[in-house]
Formats: structure tokens, C-alpha cells, sequence
């Protein structure tokens, strides 16, 4: 039987938006929390910024960027970040690279966010390193260079950063930058999917169940696309819904494949869609009323994710 392959993809705007609440953290240690700030707390916060309080600058910079008890103004971000980031902030650096890089409060420049990220990650910055790659593995401000980017994602991962350790295994699964070697791509996607990451979930599914990297095991492959599903990844949603039609690694049950690929119908991804309409023409409407059911009833607890359900992942739904 053959498998349909979706390269795991680049998953940025997840980690930047990460990042950003780290700085958002490190800037209330320096004197201005978003649930107690005060006017004259925020005055007293822009006067040690205007005095070049690196720390402060940085924090400044997060309130305008958050809008934390301050109008979002990116420009008055993109100010106050470039100040902290001359005098050698790490976090600064960070999200200067960030606003350079996707244009938010000054001219989107790639080559200035490489800049900054690579001091950033020079100064062990893994969420700056993981961008950094991301930029080598576009060619976007830096000549395109996957042997460059392998080494920045493995860099990130080294220090633990989820997504990273996600693009590291895809990597290695697709033999970009580095030798294929799918022992490898098993154990940084476990990494990251023992932290819950949806992506890395999904694919650590699909090793599981084509027996790449790891032993076969259908039972394990649909343990890891479960708890994607849950978190409302399509891709996941339906392989877990394949399995429940194949009986593979849990109990044949055409109500509970029917259910998950409704879900993953709904987060748009066209294999459920085409399964639903097949099973439909095969089950009782006894079933279906019952299915139907279980699906607005999950449809009412469970929001999804659509910030990692769009990142796309590799499915072992049969391809068409």
C-alpha cells in the first residue's frame, strides 16, 4: 500500500509567538506587570528607559508591542527593542529580528533579522537559533544553505526548544542539510512530542506506523495521532479516524472513524472529507445519528488549534 508524504513543515510563526511571551515574562521582572501595571508605573518604567536602562528599554518595548497597558504601537516597539538590542539584550535582539523580519513597526528587511537573530542565538538564544535556521532553509536574508540551517535547528534542539527539536526530525526524516536517518528523526520527535507538540505528535505516528526509526507498532501510532487529535490537528484527526476504519491498533469502529474524520473535514483537510462522504454510503443511519452526535458534542468542548493544525505534518492516509 502506498502512503501519502506531507513534508513536515517550517513551524515559525508558532515559535516567534513563544518566544514572544518569554520577553513578555522578562520584562514584568523588570518592574512592569501587565495585571498590576499603573500609569505611573509605566512612567516610571519609560523614565529609566529614556536614562538607557537596557532592561527597561526591553520591557518598554514589550508593553508597546503587547499593548499592555499602553496603546500596541510596533514602531514605539521596534524603537525601544533596537535601543535594549545595541546594548547587547539577548531578548531585544530576539524580537528586533522578529519585527525586521515580518515587517511589523519598520521596513521588513530579512537580512537585519538574520542579523539579529544570529546575535541573539550567539548569545544562546535557542528560539533565535531556530529562526535563524529557518531563514538558511528559505534563503530569506542569507543564501540558501540547509547544511546551515541543520546546524542552527540542532543547535535550538541541543537546548531544548520544542519546535526546533520538530524541525531538526523533519530534517533528518527528509535527508535535507544531513544523511537520512530516521533513528535520529524518531528520537527529536519524540522530544518534542512528549512535550505535546501536535506536529511532532503526528509524525512520530507516522514513523510508528510505516516502522521507520522505530519498531512497527500500530498501537503506539495511534496513541501519539490521538493526542495530536485531540489538540484539533487535522492531519492527525484523520489518520486516527483511518485507523478506527482499519481496526489498526485499536478496535474496528466505523462511528468513531466517522467522528474524527468529521473533525478533520472541518479543519480542512480533503482525505476526511472524502471519507466521510464513503462512509456514509456504508453505514446505518443508526450509526450515523449516533456519530453525528458524538461530533457536536465534541465540536462544543474542544477548540482547535489552528496555529499548529495549518503547519502541515506527514499522514499515512492512503494517497488517491
Amino acid at each position: 500500500m502506498r502512503f501519502e508524504k506531507f513534508a513536515a513543515s517550517i513551524a515559525l510563526f508558532v515559535c516567534t509567538l513563544i518566544n514572544s511571551g518569554q520577553t513578555q515574562s522578562a520584562a514584568g521582572k523588570n518592574g512592569f506587570e501587565k495585571t498590576t501595571g499603573t500609569e505611573s508605573n509605566f512612567l516610571k518604567l519609560k523614565e529609566k528607559a529614556e536614562a538607557g536602562d537596557a532592561p527597561s528599554q526591553s520591557a518598554l518595548a514589550s508593553a508597546y508591542f503587547t499593548g499592555s497597558s499602553v496603546a500596541r504601537d510596533y514602531s514605539e516597539a521596534a524603537r525601544w527593542y533596537s535601543a535594549a538590542a545595541s546594548q547587547g539584550s539577548r531578548d531585544a535582539q530576539f524580537m528586533l529580528g522578529y519585527l525586521y523580519e515580518h515587517g511589523f513597526g519598520l521596513r521588513q528587511d530579512y537580512v537585519k533579522a538574520a542579523g539579529q537573530y544570529r546575535a541573539a542565538a550567539s548569545q544562546g538564544s535557542a528560539i533565535a537559533a531556530n529562526n535563524l535556521a529557518s531563514l538558511y532553509h528559505h534563503g530569506r536574508g542569507v543564501r540558501k544553505d540547509l547544511k546551515a540551517a541543520f546546524g542552527w535547528y540542532r543547535a535550538a534542539a541541543e537546548r531544548g526548544q520544542t519546535v526546533a527539536q520538530c524541525n531538526l526530525a523533519s530534517l533528518y526524516m527528509l535527508g535535507q542539510g544531513t544523511h537520512r536517518d530516521y533513528i535520529e528523526a524518531a528520537k527529536w520527535f519524540r522530544a518534542a512530542a512528549e512535550k505535546g507538540f501536535a506536529i511532532a505528535q503526528v509524525d512520530l505516528a507516522y514513523l510508528y506506523y510505516t516502522g521507520q526509526g522505530v519498531d512497527r507498532d500500530y498501537r503506539e501510532a495511534a496513541k501519539w495521532a490521538g493526542l495530536a487529535a485531540e489538540q484539533g490537528d487535522a492531519t492527525a484527526q484523520t489518520d486516527l479516524g483511518y485507523l478506527y476504519e482499519q481496526g489498526k491498533g485499536v478496535p474496528l469502529d466505523y462511528v468513531t472513524a466517522y467522528a474524527w474524520y468529521t473533525l478533520g473535514e472541518a479543519g480542512g483537510n480533503a482525505d476526511s472529507s472524502r471519507q466521510v462522504k464513503s462512509l456514509s454510503r456504508l453505514m446505518p443511519a443508526k450509526q450515523l445519528a449516533e456519530a453525528k452526535a458524538r461530533v457536536a458534542v465534541v465540536s462544543q468542548s474542544r477548540r482547535t488549534n489552528e496555529d499548529l493544525s495549518s503547519l502541515g505534518a506527514t499522514s499515512f492516509f492512503p494517497a488517491h
